[in-house]
């Protein structure tokens, strides 16, 4: 009961401590994200008066449509539109018609008046009483009797029929094409001018010419009238063909120095920088975007939380990178007004290679990615509602590179090899990024973005130098090149355990062989399994020869004092061991797995042959006082230091021996509840025997039995 009780109690600790850990970190870490974001998403407002002088040079936060001037122009658009005209052809028929009547009716005069003469008849007398002109007042319709002079066809009548002839078709031709072309009121009198002047070339003599003039006055009229409908529809034409008017987002409303013209302020007005309300949205969407950003960071800080790997140092070297790279961006834009593309020499990269140094490579890109976002939102110039997408895509690709180039982390010339490879990426973003502008440059414009590059990549490699120790010594962030520092045998520490317990020495290396590839097997961190290995039983250098890999022939001194004694001189050697860690100051995980690398177990050997004297002896004496194992490396050490202990002891070891003897330490490791604490689970101790047994396998494989010099002879005479 009481166990599960302090098992109920850890789990809810744990749980409060998680979310006090990812909780505060996230909502600290977006309170100074809000902090350095805010202004350049905040519409500012001036208070400015009519033709005063302007202060700064000011530019549009919005992109509008300045709905005033837009209408002023459709205006000038519509009044340059002339009247569209339409041609009345019906009046233009009429009109010919009358030309043919007067010479039809002429012809019919002169040919009745020759009838007449011919025929002699009974009604002679009475035709003769008319003249011509009488006849032609009945046959022409009342318009043209009332409207043209009778002189004019006392002039036709005394042509000759072809002269007639001729006339009438000159005529006919002239005001029909006119007529056909289309005549306004305001160029009538034009219209009959042109005709006559072109029948004036004909050389006809001047009373024929006269009369003909009189026909055209009388044939020419308006026929061209303007169509409503037409010129309607063409202003509404041109009208819509008028594009909106539009003052562009972070268009330059007035430079620093002008006078604010009655236009100028209206366009402030008009894009709310007169305004004293503020907008909200801008800064609604700045924190949607932050709590999005913090949505993944607080997934992966989770998930650090999963694996034991999120501790008060991964938290504070998250929260200190990330102000670092705000911090940057921040500042770099600041400046960006006086160094255009100054984004360019922002050292991102160092963010980067931090995180896949201190924490891990999943962490590098997804952090990477959320600060190109909000690269974009510090490099657009303080003009809000504008995001600076080349700034972004140019710390998407510095950062990617970064983390790409970062591999095989063996010491810090990796870090070099990485910022080389930044430095190639940079210059090849920025030249992309000049070949897709389409712009002419000049030469400054090419050289300092390109140097600009070059410099971010030098400043992120020496960021990376002179931060990295500051997060691993100050805050006992363990690294894997950190690992692989420890890991190396010219350590004081591992040359004190090579030079002074040999045994113990190997016995570490082949645990750490085993401990690496058994976390690999479940996902544990292997570097660390191996590099703990190595210094696990460093306390043996204390009493050397009281431990049976050391003795190397001598007599064993446990068989010249107690098993009790003998017990405490074992027991004590992880203790022994973790405080000269703590006191070479080697990082926290690697002390814990020294001193938990027994756990509670069970001296049997010594145990057992007290019991032998002493029926009454207490267990508690013989067992390790702990703690257990609480993480998976510890629990994985723990196993594995056993396990290559009772293999060393096998003589002929078989592979049915092996994987009797593995699966039988960790059944035995599970049910005396060393394991317990740990976040092993069922599935992880088979996954871990089938690694340990195919490691053993490696080791202990068969080999051929080569025969020595002494029986060769004998064999080769048989």
């Amino acid at each position: 009961m009481q166990n599960q009780w302090w098992n109920h109690f850890k789990v809810n600790r744990l749980i409060y401590n998680k979310w006090l850990a990812i909780g505060g970190s996230l909502l600290l870490l977006g309170a100074v994200m809000f902090l350095m974001a805010f202004s350049n998403v905040q519409t500012k407002t001036y208070d400015i008066q009519r033709f005063e002088t302007a202060k700064e040079t000011i530019m549009s936060p919005i992109s509008i449509e300045d709905k005033q001037k837009t209408d002023e122009r459709r205006r000038e658009a519509i009044e340059s539109v002339a009247d569209i005209y339409s041609v009345n052809q019906s009046i233009t028929a009429k009109r010919i018609n009358y030309i043919k009547e007067m010479f039809g009716a002429v012809s019919a005069a002169e040919k009745n008046n020759q009838k007449d003469v011919s025929t002699g008849s009974d009604e002679k007398e009475a035709k003769q009483k008319l003249d011509k002109e009488e006849l032609l007042q009945h046959l022409l319709s009342k318009e043209i009797s009332n409207s043209v002079p009778s002189s004019v066809f006392t002039q036709l009548l005394q042509l000759s029929k072809e002269k007639r002839n001729v006339a009438e078709d000159l005529v006919l031709k002239a005001i029909s094409e006119r007529m056909n072309e289309g005549v306004k009121a305001s160029n009538v009198t034009n219209a009959k001018q042109n005709i006559k002047e072109k029948l004036d070339l004909v050389s006809f003599d001047a009373s024929l010419q006269e009369a003909l003039h009189d026909i055209v006055d009388f044939a020419i009229v308006q026929n061209s009238f303007v169509d409503l409908e037409k010129t309607n529809q063409a202003k509404q034409d041109v009208a819509n063909d008028v594009d909106p008017v539009m003052i562009k987002q972070g268009q330059v409303l007035v430079l620093q120095g002008e006078r604010i013209t009655e236009q100028v302020y209206q366009k402030l007005s008009l894009v709310g920088l007169l305004d004293s309300k503020s907008n909200t949205y801008p800064y609604i969407g700045l924190i949607i975007l932050i709590v999005l950003s913090l949505g993944v960071i607080g997934h992966e800080m989770n998930r650090l939380y999963m694996s034991q790997r999120l501790d008060v140092g991964t938290v504070v070297s998250l929260f200190m990178i990330c102000i670092l790279m705000f911090g940057s961006m921040k500042v770099g834009s600041v400046f960006q007004s006086s160094l255009d593309n100054l984004y360019f020499a922002v050292p991102l990269a160092s963010g980067a290679i931090l995180l896949k140094l201190l924490i891990n490579e999943r962490i590098a890109v997804l952090f990477s990615v959320v600060f190109a976002v909000f690269g974009t939102v510090f490099f657009n110039q303080q003009i809000p509602g504008t995001l600076n997408v080349e700034a972004g895509l140019y710390f998407i690709f510095t950062q990617l590179a970064a983390v790409l180039f970062l591999q095989n982390v063996q010491d810090r010339a990796a870090i070099i090899k990485a910022g080389v490879g930044v430095m190639i990426t940079n210059v090849l973003i920025v030249i992309v990024f000049m070949l897709l502008s389409y712009e002419p440059l000049s030469w400054t414009d090419i050289t300092n973005p390109l140097l600009y590059g070059v410099i971010a990549a030098i400043l992120s490699t020496v960021l990376t130098f002179g931060l990295l120790p500051l997060f691993e010594t100050g805050l006992g962030i363990l690294s894997d090149t950190k690992l692989l520092t420890l890991a190396n045998p010219n350590h004081p520490l591992l040359r004190r355990i090579l030079t002074e317990t040999p045994g113990t020495y190997h016995h570490s290396v082949m645990v750490a062989n085993l401990s690496e590839a058994a976390c690999e097997a479940v996902g544990a961190n292997g570097l660390l399994a191996r590099v703990a290995a190595y210094y696990h039983d460093l306390g043996k250098t204390h009493k050397p020869h009281f431990f049976i890999e050391n003795q190397m022939g001598m007599k064993n001194p446990h068989d010249r004092i107690e098993p009790k004694q003998s017990a405490e001189i074992i027991i004590e050697h992880p203790y022994i061991g973790a405080n000269m860690l703590r006191k070479h100051r080697l990082p926290k995980e690697i002390v814990d797995i020294a001193e938990q690398h027994h756990g509670t177990t069970l001296l049997k050997y010594f145990y057992y042959k007290d019991k032998e004297q002493n029926p009454n002896v207490r267990e508690e004496e013989f067992r390790y006082p702990g703690p257990k194992p609480q993480s998976k490396e510890a629990a994985i050490v723990c196993i594995c230091d056993s396990i290559e202990a009772a293999v060393r002891s096998l003589k002929q070891p078989s592979t049915d021996e092996i994987e009797k003897l593995v699966h039988s330490i960790i059944t035995d490791r599970m049910l005396d509840g060393q394991l317990s604490d740990s976040p092993l689970t069922l599935k992880d101790t088979e996954r871990i025997h089938v690694a340990i047994c195919e490691t053993l396998k490696g080791i202990f494989h068969s080999r051929i039995q080569y025969p020595d010099e002494a029986t060769e002879p004998v064999k080769e005479a048989k």
